[in-house]
């Protein structure tokens, strides 16, 4: 069996709840006759998802969202996958990136599942003639959902959109343990660095700052946490840990890991007050948080070795990990998201996929949020997949929630 099959086969005994759903889809086959578009990290647990969708009757037409995330055994394994066709491979230019996102686009997608927004950023610039074919989309991260409302906002978007990132099912699970676990492993593995005792700056406490700095501070570093909206960075506070601006922290920290999804987070001025051997990562979707063009300009020399960036500059080392883009996938032996984690954002996707097929020809154009059915139905097969029971609300609790007498 090839490396990719072999991975697939492995991912697959742990994502039991994508595998009781594929079951559905197999019995319904609710893509029958439809074409969908993907742009995610191509790599095993993607792969199972696709599987699930091909086996409901889906024509699948998938490729990258990030050219250092896909895996070629996976995306080589895949596009054997009756009815599935890739186009995603590692190390792509800028160039092949997005002639990759045309050949999808070229097959005419009616649904559309993006993790970074990037299909249907191309759809709504370069190929607005496929819109009227577009029954809608699902997104499943916080950058592209970003994007979205911004262009809900300005009544740019044409169809409606799933926000799947935004759901408790994968904020809570996804974001938080999901991020905070593999984004330290990928630092572990490629620098081989101790994390107890060390200073480490986390950029941004939405849900993936604080899963990072939970599992830093499990580790025994001494977390340091930026923000801009003083409502998080008064919960980083009463979680424990330090809060100051990047200025200050800069100057304070040994590792710096970015989540924020936005741009220019660590810059020349703070490269400038870092302590030499500054090690940089980036947990946030695209690779505009760091800097990295400014170093690459400025310094004296660079050296280059196995996912790390060595920036020789006014008489120090700083060390940017996987280019400065999403440093769980993006180093070279990069493996994403935990499989179980996986399990439940990719499961919310395929049942999203369904509810746009179903229902997305009645949903006006905009960002809308998973049906909640959704959200319940996924944490309830995870639950079973457990062995786990939970309580149900009786007759007089269900009566006494809906009503506005106190009962006493």
């Amino acid at each position: 069996m090839e490396t990719g099959e072999k991975k697939m086969t492995w991912a697959r005994q742990f994502m039991p709840v994508l595998a009781s759903i594929r079951e559905e889809f197999i019995r319904e086959l609710p893509f029958r006759g439809m074409r969908i578009g993907m742009a995610l990290h191509v790599e095993a647990k993607t792969a199972c998802l696709v599987e699930a969708l091909a086996a409901g009757g889906a024509e699948v037409y998938i490729t990258g969202c990030n050219p250092l995330s896909t895996q070629d055994d996976v995306a080589n394994a895949l596009g054997q996958v009756v009815g599935v066709h890739c186009y995603a491979k590692r190390g792509a230019t800028t160039e092949e990136y997005y002639a990759a996102i045309d050949m999808v686009l070229d097959a005419r997608p009616q649904v559309t599942i993006d993790d970074g927004m990037d299909l249907i950023h191309r759809l709504h610039t370069t190929r607005m003639d496929l819109i009227p074919g577009v029954i809608g989309g699902c997104e499943e991260t916080t950058t592209g959902v970003h994007r979205l409302r911004a262009m809900a906002r300005e009544e740019k978007l044409r169809f409606p959109v799933i926000a799947v990132n935004d759901t408790p099912m994968k904020r809570f699970f996804d974001n938080v343990h999901g991020t905070g676990e593999s984004a330290l492993a990928a630092i572990m593995l490629t620098t081989n660095m101790l994390i107890a005792g060390k200073a480490v700056v986390v950029a941004g406490y939405g849900f993936c700052g604080r899963g990072l700095a939970k599992k830093l501070h499990g580790l025994g570093a001494r977390v340091i946490v930026t923000e801009v909206d003083p409502r998080r960075a008064l919960e980083a506070y009463m979680d424990g840990f330090l809060v100051m601006p990047m200025e200050a922290a800069a100057e304070a920290g040994e590792l710096f890991i970015t989540t924020t999804g936005n741009t220019s987070v660590v810059t020349a001025r703070h490269f400038r007050k870092m302590r030499p051997g500054a090690v940089l990562a980036n947990a946030g979707h695209f690779n505009v948080e760091i800097d990295v063009k400014w170093l690459e300009s400025h310094a004296k020399a660079v050296t280059r070795r196995d996912g790390i960036d060595t920036y020789h500059l006014d008489g120090k080392d700083i060390h940017v990990l996987a280019e400065g883009r999403l440093v769980n996938l993006a180093i070279p032996k990069g493996m994403g998201h935990p499989i179980e984690v996986m399990d439940l954002s990719f499961a919310l996707q395929a049942l999203c996929a369904r509810h746009i097929v179903l229902n997305g020809k009645n949903m006006p154009p905009g960002v809308y949020e998973v049906p909640a059915e959704i959200d319940s139905l996924v944490a309830t097969k995870k639950l079973t997949s457990l062995g786990l029971a939970i309580d149900e609300l009786t007759k007089e609790q269900k009566d006494y929630l809906s009503g506005w007498e106190t009962g006493t």
